[in-house]
Parts: structure tokens; C-alpha cells; sequence
């Protein structure tokens, strides 16, 4: 059997500035890149067009077009992992496997197993950092332990954050490593693996400069088509390079910059705390008595509260699978302390439909709008939506957008007055809380 290193891409669809793809080719030879459709993951969805399939299904088969150009290939699967690379290691003589770290809970257990499985096989299993600046105990306070706040955190990087942490990898160097493929094998279709091609149109990887610059001032206007740079699915899918994008924080934009160190934060608060994924980071707040109800969750999320922010941002969402950043805040304040339903089912709603869904920031948000999680607005700070609307679409321009039939009989009347909400949701705090 030919003897490989396998190159396992998951959250990192790109041949370039890779950690893994670097010390593989670098280290080894005959270096053979293969991606697997998860069915664990996949089984989950229950969308058969979900837009995030799609785009990894695309990214996959460029991945493989370039490769298939250099002579080589990209052996493409579905499958649960470990399974797929147990079948793997009969096709050929595998003598390493070589990945990126992944810190999400389920991820975690998945490359324990494959870790396990690989050392009995005698084969080297080997992970490195790649999908964050800095990672895991990299950055921690004077007394050695996790930040849970964000701003000391955010000093201590950029007092660290040196030319090393945000160089490319020169992956160029070593391309002769990656194995001959005589007779590359054809692309899976998305039929194959149990999906449809999804109508949404997703944005590109292309950042403006000119949107960098004036990305402080035009962040939080959602009427904005270029105030942001909506880069969010291309970092979850890590089809662009997170030192990359840093390097371009540093000269265009600190605001933005950041922003990138916000996502690092979320990801080592679930790296230290795993138990966030389904419980508050103040337990306290798991005390709340929170209401169950199915119909003002249903208006919630389709956009009909009668609040014509809330509304427009759970509609685009809806529609498109992204929500503007200052929306995201609003319509999670909104579900949390005007309907006092708990963070979680919000979070997963999101977590259904969002394209540039990424669970440690996603739940780290959800729990900082709620107030339980680490680093929370005070409790008793609560979103007036009405407010947030005459701040920041002070002409209405992204309601109308999204809320054509606003001023009209067809408009529903709000789902609950915002002082009588508040009054609510601070009593019902308040109760737990004190206890």
C-alpha cells in the first residue's frame, strides 16, 4: 500500500496559510489532504438546503480542483469520522494524521477517539493551533488563571500580540510534499450526501479596505449595506486566515481588530468552561423562572412582536441567515428579559439559521444579552427597542426594508408594552437572583 500523512481539513477550507497543511508538508512527504461530510453533524440539520452545506460543499470542491491541478487530490467523505478513518488506513498505509485544534465540546470528543484509535494503530496524530490568534492557556491572568472579563483580556493580547502570532505560514514552500494522484477521484454531489443547493447568495471573502477604515463609525447602522464586512461564514469555515484578517485589524482598524479578539475570548471561555454550551456561566441565573411559551417564541422568531426592529432583524435572519451585529444584541435582549424565555432556545434558533454560526460566540453573546454569561451587562440593563430603532435606523430605512406592511392594520400591535416587560423581567430577576 502507498504510504501517506493524512492532512484532515475541518474547519480550515483553504491551502494556504494553514498551521496543519504547513507542518505536514513540511515534516512529511507524500501529504494527502481529505475532508469528511460529518454525519453527526449532518443528522442534525433539518434543513436539506441549508445555505452552510452549500458553501462548504463549494469550498470543498475548489479545495480539491486546485489540489487535483497540483497532481494531487482531496479524498473527500461522509461518514462519522473516526469510522471513515478506519477505512482510510485499509485504502493506504497511513503513517501520521495531521489536523487543526477544534474547541468545541462535541469536537473535542471526536478527536479523543480518533487520538486514541491512531496511538493503538501506531499512528502519529498531530494538531496545532490555527483558527484563533491565541488559544487555550496562551493568554491568562497574572495568577495564572482564564480571563472570564473582557477587556483585561483584550489589553493582555495586544501586549503579547506580536509579528510572530499574526505571520502566514508559507505553505507555497512545500508543495512537492503533497502525495501524486495518478487518478483523482470525482467530486461527491450534494446528493450524495443528503442535500439540496441552497438559493442564498453568500457574501464573498473580500474585505474593503475603505470599509475597515470607516468600520467604527458605520458598525452599528444596519441600514448600512458596506458598514460591516461580513466576514463572519468565511471565519467559521476558515476559508480566510484569522492572522490575515489581524494584520489588516492593525493597519485599518483597531475597532475591528477588536472584534477578532472578542471571538478568541469566546473560544477559550468554552474551551475552560465546556459546561456553557447548555448552562449558565452564573449559575444563578439557571434559578430564573422563565416562561415557556410556544406562541410569543413563534412571533419571536417570525418576526411579528409588533417591535419593527426586532421584527426586521428575525425576518433578514430568516431570509438570508445573517443578522446585522447591533440587531443580533436587540432581538436577544428582546426574546430574554421582554418575553423571558431563556437564552438557550434563542441560541439555538441562531444556531439553526445563522450562516457564519459559530457556537462559542454565538452562546457567549446569547448569554451576555441574558446577563449570565461572563463579562453580562447588568441585569436590570435592558434594551428599549423602540430606542435602539430611533438611534440606529433614525429614518427607518432597514425596517421598511424588512417590514414593508409597518403603519399599516396588517402590522401587528406590539406583543407586550417595553415598561410592563421591564417591570417583569426585573421582578422575576430580581426573585432568582437575590436569593
Amino acid at each position: 500500500m502507498t504510504k501517506v500523512t493524512l492532512l484532515w481539513l475541518r474547519r480550515d477550507l483553504r491551502l494556504f496559510d494553514n498551521a496543519a497543511l504547513f507542518y505536514a508538508l513540511k515534516e512529511r512527504s507524500a501529504v494527502l489532504p481529505i475532508f469528511i461530510f460529518d454525519t453527526d453533524i449532518l443528522s442534525k440539520l433539518d434543513d436539506t438546503t441549508d445555505a452552510r452545506v452549500t458553501f462548504i460543499h463549494d469550498h470543498v470542491d475548489s479545495v480539491k480542483s486546485t489540489l487535483q491541478k497540483k497532481k494531487s487530490d482531496l479524498i473527500v467523505r461522509k461518514g462519522k469520522p473516526l469510522e471513515v478513518l478506519k477505512a482510510l488506513s485499509k485504502e493506504f498505509s497511513v503513517e501520521a494524521i495531521y489536523t487543526n485544534h477544534d474547541y468545541e465540546p462535541y469536537a473535542r470528543k471526536r478527536d479523543e477517539a480518533v487520538a486514541k484509535w491512531a496511538e493503538a494503530s501506531g499512528i502519529e496524530f498531530k494538531t496545532f493551533k490555527d483558527q484563533t490568534l491565541f488559544e487555550k492557556d496562551e493568554i491568562l491572568t497574572d495568577s495564572r488563571k482564564p480571563y472570564t472579563v473582557y477587556t483585561p483580556y483584550k489589553r493582555k493580547v495586544l501586549a503579547n500580540l506580536s509579528p510572530f502570532y499574526v505571520k502566514s505560514y508559507p505553505v507555497d514552500l512545500y508543495e512537492s510534499s503533497y502525495a501524486k494522484i495518478k487518478s483523482p477521484e470525482k467530486m461527491i454531489s450534494l446528493s450524495d450526501i443528503g442535500f439540496q443547493k441552497s438559493s442564498i447568495v453568500l457574501p464573498d471573502d473580500e474585505i474593503s479596505t475603505k470599509v475597515l477604515k470607516k468600520y467604527a463609525e458605520d458598525r452599528d447602522y444596519p441600514y448600512l449595506d458596506k458598514g460591516t464586512t461580513r466576514i463572519g461564514v468565511h471565519l467559521r469555515f476558515g476559508t480566510v486566515s484569522i492572522r490575515e484578517l489581524a494584520r489588516e485589524g492593525q493597519k485599518h482598524s483597531e475597532t475591528w481588530l477588536s472584534e477578532l479578539i472578542w471571538r478568541d475570548f469566546f473560544m477559550q471561555i468554552l474551551w475552560h468552561y465546556p459546561q456553557v454550551e447548555t448552562q449558565s456561566f452564573r449559575p444563578e441565573y439557571d434559578k430564573i423562572k422563565w416562561r415557556d411559551s410556544k406562541k410569543d417564541f413563534e412571533r419571536w422568531s417570525q418576526g411579528m412582536t409588533g417591535y419593527p426592529l426586532v421584527d426586521a432583524g428575525m425576518r433578514e435572519l430568516n431570509a438570508t441567515g445573517f443578522m446585522h451585529n447591533r440587531v443580533r444584541m436587540v432581538t436577544a435582549s428582546f426574546l430574554c428579559k421582554h418575553l423571558l424565555i431563556h437564552w438557550y432556545e434563542g441560541e439555538r434558533y441562531f444556531a439553526k439559521k445563522l450562516l457564519d454560526f459559530d457556537l462559542a460566540a454565538n452562546n457567549g453573546n446569547w448569554q451576555w444579552a441574558a446577563g449570565s454569561g461572563c463579562d453580562a451587562a447588568p441585569y436590570f440593563r435592558i434594551f428599549n427597542p423602540t430606542a435602539q430603532a430611533d438611534k440606529f435606523d433614525p429614518d427607518s430605512k432597514y425596517i421598511k426594508k424588512w417590514v414593508p406592511e409597518i403603519g399599516t392594520a396588517q402590522y401587528p400591535k406590539p406583543i407586550i408594552q417595553h415598561e410592563e416587560a421591564r417591570g417583569r423581567c426585573l421582578q422575576a430577576f430580581t426573585l432568582a437572583l437575590k436569593k
